[in-house]
């Protein structure tokens, strides 16, 4: 291999010898974004440059790999068509007489076709991008075949999670139908199959992963996997008990009030929650808080003149005898 045939990885990721594994890591998804097969279709030369930038970003996010390519880099001149070790060299004994050209070196170090130092060391299921396995004992990770995963969000309504969607999304030029089984929740993650990014070398693709946000609900909200609610009532139905309606999740329904209640207790009602994994109803929990209207008309204002003075329990009787 001639010594102007040699690539320098760090010329190709835009950065310096000294970057940082951050700016590396920065430079290469930057790349792989502008020159992705997805963003470039039918443009070889941008093909290309994106398999380029995965080669080099294989092994300049490696440790071990970076570290060797470095010792060998300083001296690709003197090695011309040939690989000898310069003289008085010292590589941490590490023998670079047994390849011929510099072409061959990255082979090895890429364990590509199959070199004596791949076998064993295949790329691991799911990778992502930048994630090319780990230098082991007794050889290097060969390049991945497998694809690499996304990850999106998909904002959802909280009816949409309850009871299922299809949703229609364009990836690039393409577009899938996904459905979203009842129950997910914010955080949740969905699974779509074959549509993640290609790998550069067997165009095999990864899987995307949807993770689920819930759009914020003026009713109803989560408290782990409770789904809880405020419902106000009126001073007499709170002494008297009253059969009030409440919303739920799939309709709406009576619930009785017992006599005597406080503000800000919570009432259960069984099965009207969320769905779990299992396909079970969790419960709903209401709160109640007590409101007393601004705007009484002359009948309330008088009723209530009544009721204080005819009252037959002073409910901060106990606080006189609060003491410092």
């Amino acid at each position: 291999m001639a010594s102007t045939d040699f690539k320098d990885y760090y010329a190709i990721l835009g950065v310096t010898k000294t970057a940082s594994a951050d700016d590396i890591k920065r430079s290469f998804r930057q790349l792989a974004r502008k020159y992705h097969p997805d963003m470039n279709p039918g443009d070889q030369s941008a093909e290309a440059k994106f398999k380029e930038v995965n080669e080099a970003y294989e092994v300049l996010s490696d440790p071990a790999k970076r570290s060797k390519y470095d010792q060998f880099g300083q001296y690709w001149k003197q090695a011309g068509g040939g690989f000898s070790t310069p003289p008085g060299s010292d590589f941490g004994g590490f023998d670079f007489n047994q390849y011929t050209t510099f072409e061959d070196f990255i082979n090895e170090l890429l364990g590509r076709f199959g070199g004596p130092n791949a076998a064993g060391y295949g790329p691991r299921s799911g990778a992502s991008p930048g994630d090319f396995g780990n230098f082991g004992s007794g050889g290097f990770s060969s390049p991945p075949t497998a694809g690499f995963d996304l990850e999106s969000t998909l904002t959802l309504t909280l009816a949409e999670a309850f009871n299922g969607v299809q949703k229609r999304l364009s990836l690039g030029a393409e577009v899938i139908d996904v459905r979203i089984p009842p129950g997910v929740k914010s955080g949740n993650k969905i699974r779509v199959r074959g549509k993640g990014q290609p790998s550069p070398y067997s165009q095999q693709r990864g899987d995307l992963y949807l993770r689920i946000d819930l759009r914020p609900h003026a009713f109803f909200k989560f408290d782990g996997d409770t789904v809880t609610c405020e419902v106000p009532i009126t001073p007499d139905e709170a002494a008297l008990g009253a059969a009030i309606e409440v919303p739920t999740l799939d309709g709406t329904v009576t619930m009785n009030i017992p006599p005597g209640i406080r503000s800000g207790q919570t009432l259960r009602l069984r099965g009207k929650g969320w769905v779990s994994s299992n396909g079970q109803r969790g419960d709903q929990m209401v709160k109640v808080s007590i409101v007393v209207s601004k705007q009484l008309s002359s009948v309330e204002r008088e009723l209530y003149e009544k009721l204080r003075a005819n009252r037959s329990e002073d409910p901060r009787a106990q606080l006189r005898q609060v003491r410092l």
